[in-house]
């Protein structure tokens, strides 16, 4: 991958760390929001600044896509100035957003129809974990294809799981957003106790944090509600109502019930009635304390 440019169309929360990570690393980006400010922000970071997708598949055999929706996606594959319409023999994608299973696939197949592969790949953690390289990536699909992006998938994550074929990566990323979910949730509610018990909140986060009830919630998002600083969101709460509704969709798909996920859910319903929708997740805690009266 040395010297080799790669691709990366997406360049909010995500997909700046990520492409960080390259630059950081002397490989050359070649980057395309529909955002002024990100494509500005990618270029001050060192990256080069393309006018279209189609740009960035002209000048990359790997291109990652990290977008926030799959009209987005499909959008950036095959419309106007889009993928197709630069893409080199060969060319790999890899497909980091979280959709649906069948917004993936049909990707994979715009994708196919122009010569590229697609890979799916999701990416689990935060955008503070994202710029600290503390993803892990859920890698599916072609084997070849996944061979050409493992360098590339090593520069920004700290683990990449094969999952092997297609569509398997979205199916374990929305298997661990519903932990994330409930965890979330489960850390407000404990830590609101905690509060409200007199207990200091930085020793219950040490404390807690270091035996059997700790999550992986806890300590990245325990320390923001202990703070009540939700203002600066690594995860919105508009991104994990979008999260969720996937979740609830495929749950429902496969008749598995999920009794906590929907218990959790409310919250962020709550979290939205409350204009939070901006807001990093952890902001469930404020939620729960204008419940509680506070």
């Amino acid at each position: 991958m040395a010297g080799e440019p790669v691709g990366f169309l997406g360049l909010g929360v995500m997909g700046s760390a990520m492409s960080g990570h390259l630059l950081a690393a002397g490989v050359p980006v070649l980057g395309f929001d529909v955002d002024p400010a990100r494509r500005a922000g990618h270029a001050a970071r060192g990256g080069a600044v393309c006018a279209n997708p189609a740009e960035v598949a002209r000048g990359a055999g790997v291109v990652v896509t990290s977008l926030p929706g799959a009209a987005a996606l499909h959008a950036v594959l095959d419309g106007e100035g889009g993928v197709a319409a630069g893409a080199r023999p060969g060319l790999v994608i890899v497909e980091t957003s979280t959709l649906s299973p069948q917004a993936k696939q049909e990707a994979a197949d715009r994708a196919r129809a122009f010569g590229a592969t697609l890979l799916d790949c999701p990416v689990s953690g935060t955008g503070q974990q994202a710029r600290d390289g503390d993803l892990v990536a859920y890698l599916s699909g072609e084997p070849a294809a996944k061979e050409r992006a493992r360098p590339v998938l090593a520069a920004f994550t700290r683990a990449q799981h094969d999952l092997g074929a297609f569509g398997q990566g979205t199916r374990m990323k929305l298997v661990a957003n519903l932990l994330v979910a409930v965890h979330n949730a489960a850390a407000a509610e404990a830590l609101l106790l905690a509060q409200r018990a007199g207990l200091d909140l930085g020793a219950v986060l040490a404390a807690v944090g270091d035996g059997a009830g700790s999550s992986r919630m806890l300590q990245v998002r325990g320390p923001l509600m202990a703070a009540g600083e939700f203002a600066e969101a690594t995860a919105t709460v508009a991104t994990m109502q979008k999260d969720n509704a996937l979740i609830a969709e495929f749950a429902a798909s496969l008749a598995s019930p999920t009794p906590l996920f929907s218990a959790s859910t409310v919250l962020y319903q709550a979290a939205v009635a409350q204009d939070r929708l901006r807001e990093d997740t952890a902001c469930v805690f404020g939620v729960l304390q204008r419940l509680a009266g506070q």
